[in-house]
């Protein structure tokens, strides 16, 4: 690798770190860092449309080494937090908590890998116009990759403009791949050789079109509105009950009993504090409701009385619910009936089954109890965590144990479900599962009318990890033009609607619960009914670049 100068390993380095910036870092993003994407690919794309210190275009190999090195930045700035999720609630220790990290980065960093290599490709093939022209359609292939082949399609660039109510617009259509596709071919374009006749005036012409396009474009993304808000045509209550998760758990433990008496008296009784809007974003405001309830005959006039709710959703959590505990069964029957609201609640399924030696199946699974106190559903979570849920080739990671003591090792689910009662229908989708797209949609298609997000972030810690999470949930409400209301056992729990706006949601780390409005949605976007077919056509296009690229090096 001495023949790649060290202004471009320079520029790749760079590359990475930008393309950490446009997301959350330790909080939320504030705007005006979101820009960072325009020009994150920027400094690699110089660095492949470089030369070696031979004079040559870089080889595939320099290519690909340039962008492993752009992808490993990339991905240890944006993930980091899997060191405090190994070694602080898995209780790993902190060597084999950074290694697992590291390791995280170099097997990752081979997608940033392959799109450096493909447009090294390109660029000896075509010449430096039509690469980039190219990249766009390479950058998306490689991002579908990242979720049909690892399955770790984390922060998608496209997610980073989930604020962009000019760009979102592409995503009921072409997921959050278009928004990737224009990023990134936005990048491409700072380096495009545009011919035009020379005249005296031209350059400064050209320089005071392209300021005036900035200017317009981010005063009207400043100015644009979202469609009016209805009013909601229904409420729901969302549970956050705090508990410590993993390693971290060292308190008292409470009892089953009092798990249950605590989940169900903030399902009757949400708190009269809430956000409008993202917690811990500058400028998002906290209201304090005065709820007038009608007087009772006989009533103490002090005492709090329910809420009158639509739904009532549990999170994810370590609580040891199980679906088949008649404890649980019973306190769940009564709740609804007296709330006469549906419940949808995290807890693990078991299934007795001889297609395995220990017997039985286990779950992490989302019930679904109707009005009159009947367990009418069971969805269980089909795309499980590695290293998480299960662990892939077991006996060489036996190290990960620990990880495991608190969820246990689960089984994938086999179907997906949508729960109806009521006239409406809605659709579960467990944690992890929020980032795939193509995955989320298939409830949505099964006539789904809301989407309900069930999670346990307190794995995550006060990382990045949970904004990141979030502003996910927040694409795939977009994409499927659907309200997704979010339980989560630490935050954030909130209701998003359908344009990927935060509504309402609780604080972060406190015991609470909160009563939202929603509504039900009967339309079928292009996405939800087709899913990744625009980011399979870049794939095509990709492959059939890379077939000619590589048929002209043939005798």
């Amino acid at each position: 690798m001495r023949l790649i100068p060290l202004r471009l390993w320079a520029l790749a380095m760079l590359s990475g770190i930008l393309q950490v910036l446009p997301f959350p870092i330790a909080g939320p993003t504030p705007l005006w860092r979101t820009a960072f994407c325009w020009v994150s690919l920027l400094p690699l794309l110089v660095a492949l449309v470089g030369n070696n210190r031979a004079g040559n275009p870089l080889t595939l190999r320099q290519g690909a080494v340039l962008g492993y090195i752009c992808g490993f930045a990339w991905y240890l700035g944006n993930c980091y937090w899997i060191y405090q999720t190994m070694y602080l609630y898995g209780g790993l220790a902190k060597p084999i908590a950074a290694g697992i990290l590291i390791l995280f980065c170099l097997y990752l960093g081979l997608y940033h890998a392959l799109f450096s290599m493909l447009l090294s490709a390109f660029r000896i093939h075509f010449g430096r116009q039509r690469m980039l022209l190219l990249t766009p359609f390479a950058w998306v292939a490689v991002e579908l990759a990242r979720a049909r082949i690892t399955g770790l399609p984390w922060d998608l660039l496209g997610i980073a403009q989930v604020d962009n109510p000019l760009l979102t617009r592409l995503a009921p259509i072409a997921g959050v791949y278009g928004l990737s596709f224009v990023i990134a071919a936005i990048n491409a374009l700072w380096l495009a050789r545009i011919q035009v006749k020379e005249r005296r005036y031209i350059r400064p012409v050209l320089t005071v079109a392209g300021v005036i396009i900035v200017v317009l474009y981010v005063a009207t993304l400043r100015r644009i509105r979202y469609p009016l808000e209805e009013s909601p045509a229904a409420h729901a209550t969302l549970v956050q009950e705090n508990l410590e998760v993993g390693a971290a758990n060292t308190g008292p433990q409470p009892s089953t009993q009092e798990l249950l008496d605590s989940f169900s008296y903030l399902s009757r009784y949400p708190s009269n504090q809430f956000m409008l809007g993202i917690p811990e974003l500058p400028g998002t405001q906290t209201v304090f409701l005065i709820r007038r309830h009608p007087p009772v005959v006989g009533a103490d006039p002090q005492a709090p009385l329910p809420s009158s709710t639509d739904l009532i959703v549990w999170p994810e959590s370590p609580a040891p619910f199980q679906e088949n505990d008649s404890q649980f069964r019973a306190a769940m029957s009564t709740l609804a009936r007296e709330a006469s609201a549906p419940i949808i609640a995290g807890n693990i399924g078991i299934d007795r089954t001889a297609s395995n030696p220990r017997g039985y199946s286990l779950f992490n699974s989302a019930s679904f109890i109707t009005p009159q106190g009947d367990f009418a559903g069971r969805y269980d979570k089909m795309h499980l965590v590695p290293f998480g849920e299960y662990v892939p080739f077991k006996q060489l990671f036996f190290f990960a144990k620990n990880l495991l003591n608190e969820v246990g090792t689960f089984d994938p689910g086999q179907r997906r479900t949508v729960f109806a009662t009521g006239g409406h229908r809605y659709g579960t989708f467990i944690c992890y599962e929020s980032i795939f797209g193509d995955e989320v949609r298939q409830f949505v298609k099964q006539g789904a009318e809301v989407l309900i997000n069930i999670s346990n972030d307190g794995w995550y810690g006060d990382t990045s990890a949970p904004w990141q999470h979030l502003n996910m949930v927040r694409m795939r409400a977009i994409e499927n033009h659907r309200w997704i209301l979010r339980a989560t056992n630490t935050g954030v729990t909130a209701s998003i609607n359908p344009y990927g706006r935060v509504i309402a949601a609780a604080p972060r780390h406190i015991r609470t619960s909160i009563r939202v409005g929603f509504a039900y949605e009967q339309d079928l976007t292009f996405y939800a009914a087709n899913g990744d077919l625009f980011a399979y056509a870049c794939a095509l296009i990709t492959a059939f670049a890379l077939a000619l690229s590589l048929r002209a090096k043939l005798p």
